[in-house]
């Protein structure tokens, strides 16, 4: 007989949503206004309010989160192969091949998902012109030691940094690592325009680049400068982001206290384990992954996977399995199995666990106790 509790589905995330009677008026406006897309009042007020936000210079919206990625490469004119993670989502390693770009994988750092950069610099070559590096799970990745390394070898470091909203170190915002930096502002993320994203530079120049870029190539009515695309977001989610943006700040305060909870729940139980939380670091708590030692656990990752849905708990093996085991990539040099142990392991162990803005702590320490009935 199922318990009673285990009625009540737990999803693996929740969309932070704006009061909808606050939403209204900003539709009325936009109606009177009659200028529902094409750089209108919103989508200028919404950069704007997020360079202050966000602590960086220049922001570019977009439709998605993967639009610009995609621009990024065509911004700064990358070729030939890039240097990147097989441990993300495929997002990232799309954007290169669009781009005619070949990926080249390396493993990551068993203690933060990231890029290692010990592995970078042997994988360079004289077609290497960029490095990829992934804020997985928001978790900061080593600036420092890879921006010394592209500039030994004059390459371009563009983050994909679409966990990292508002992610800072020591005070200062992860975005401004890096040649560019891009977010994605999927309705999954800590912060969201229901479907959106931004690419962060540096200067005035390349930001007129990338919204050329993103409006076709236009520079005029009748000039135009490069064969770009349409990533260009619409008043009406610009509104809602700019409406979100009220809300944000209180939403990561809440996910910090289920983070807390999660880590004193599952501290003592045998084969979990979860990332440390780093010094200096302000993260937005975007994720809870833990990973499954089955010998010491006494189970694998995918029953314990399983057990949990049996529960009506649902988390995500995410990311499982790795961008490098797809079709697509499966045959580079790069994705050989032997060369990338490390985002292996972690594929094959990974669980995020729910955590959300109005996640009830009660059903933490339910998703928490079912870890805790299936140990050894």
């Amino acid at each position: 007989m199922q318990r009673q509790q285990d009625t009540k589905k737990i999803t693996v995330t929740s969309p932070l949503l704006p009061p909808l009677e606050e939403f209204i008026p900003y539709l009325e406006d936009i109606w009177r206004r009659k200028w529902i897309t094409n750089n209108g009042h919103y989508h200028q007020e919404l950069e704007k309010a997020l360079c202050e936000y966000l602590h960086v210079p220049y922001i570019s919206l977009f439709t998605n989160g993967t639009l610009p990625l995609i621009a990024s490469l065509q911004a700064l004119r990358i070729t030939g192969e890039v240097i990147t993670t097989p441990y993300s989502f495929v997002a990232t390693t799309h954007s290169l091949w669009w781009n005619d770009i070949r990926p080249v994988f390396v493993d990551i750092d068993p203690q933060t998902g990231n890029i290692d950069p010990e592995r970078i610099e042997a994988a360079i070559t004289p077609k290497t012109t960029a490095i990829m590096p992934v804020h997985v799970y928001g978790t900061p990745c080593d600036t420092e030691r890879i921006q010394r390394i592209a500039d030994i070898y004059g390459l371009k470091v563009i983050y994909d940094a679409a966990h990292a909203f508002a992610v800072t170190v020591n005070g200062q915002s992860i975005l401004k690592a890096g040649d560019l930096s891009t977010l994605s502002f999927h309705a999954t993320k800590t912060y969201n325009t229901i479907e959106g994203g931004a690419l962060i530079c540096h200067d005035p120049k390349t930001k007129q680049r990338i919204d050329y870029l993103k409006n076709f190539g236009f520079a005029g009515e009748t000039t135009v400068v490069a064969p770009g695309i349409n990533g260009k977001m619409d008043e009406v989610r610009a509104a809602y982001g700019l409406l979100e943006l009220k809300y944000v700040g209180g939403a990561i305060e809440k996910r910090q206290l289920l983070d807390t909870l999660y880590r004193e729940q599952l501290a003592d139980v045998t084969g979990i384990s979860f990332f440390d939380r780093q010094p200096g670091v302000q993260p937005n708590y975007s994720y809870f992954p833990v990973f499954v030692d089955a010998a010491a656990y006494g189970m694998s990752r995918d029953t314990l996977y399983t057990r949990l849905q049996e529960r009506n708990i649902y988390g995500r093996r995410y990311f499982y399995p790795l961008i490098s085991e797809f079709p697509t990539y499966k045959g580079l040099p790069s994705a050989a199995k032997d060369n990338l142990p490390n985002a292996h392991r972690l594929a094959d162990s990974v669980i995020c666990l729910p955590i959300y803005h109005d996640l009830d702590p009660q059903d933490v320490k339910r998703t928490c106790d079912v870890i805790k009935e299936n140990a050894r």
